[in-house]
């Protein structure tokens, strides 16, 4: 039993929980995981029981429970300053920060329209309608970064941060309803989706035994 436990989403739609689960295997921290399918008469009562706020993801350690996914990978890189979770220089690190807080609070027509979904691609002109400005947004982020901070690796600071953390779920969100990407933003994702990490994540996403009705989309 490792000393770390994640409490996590289903893998297939639970964008939050991937962000940190990312952070601690790119970190090199064991752990064990907890998966609560979402949705469901049970979900909140046993999320609750996990941590305060009654939603996931929720990491462990020891006595400590921390409750937020940016607060769980600030943590994790304070834990592991090796392991490079934000990047050296001050004003990178910064504008790494800023990226990550934004789409911590922002970004609400893509999360309403292209939710996660690992388990199949989807099409719909409608939500694409609704989400452009995002998904302008994010692209323009994307850009920058990788213009002014990129050199030395794919990811938007060069090496893997939390930023790719919390953009990682955006990956999945573009690939799964096809997304119109630049060749820039398109690279970005297939760096991102060749991390064994997250190949790990979506192999274990596509074997779950939960599938979540959506809906006509």
């Amino acid at each position: 039993m490792s000393d770390f436990t994640l409490v996590i989403g289903n893998k297939s739609y639970s964008s939050w929980s991937l962000r940190p689960w990312l952070a601690l295997r790119q970190a090199g921290i064991a752990f064990d995981e907890v998966v609560i399918p979402l949705r469901t008469p049970e979900t909140k009562a046993a999320i609750l029981a996990q941590g305060p706020a009654g939603k996931v993801p929720v990491l462990r350690h020891g006595d400590l429970t921390i409750w937020d996914s940016l607060a769980i990978c600030e943590y994790v890189a304070e834990l592991r300053p090796e392991a490079g979770l934000w990047p050296e220089d001050r004003a990178a690190r910064a504008v790494a920060r800023s990226v990550s807080a934004e789409m911590h609070s922002g970004f609400q027509d893509l999360r309403a329209n292209l939710f996660m979904d690992l388990r199949r691609e989807r099409r719909s002109e409608e939500r694409l309608a609704k989400a452009a400005a995002d998904i302008a947004r994010v692209q323009a982020i994307w850009a920058d970064c990788r213009a002014r901070f990129g050199r030395g690796g794919p990811f938007l600071f060069g090496r893997f941060s939390v930023a790719d953390c919390m953009y990682a779920p955006v990956t999945t969100r573009f690939t799964t309803w096809g997304v119109e990407l630049t060749p820039g933003s398109r690279a970005y994702v297939e760096a991102v989706q060749a991390l064994p990490a997250f190949q790990d994540w979506k192999r274990a996403a596509l074997a779950e035994e939960w599938e979540i009705d959506f809906g006509p989309i």
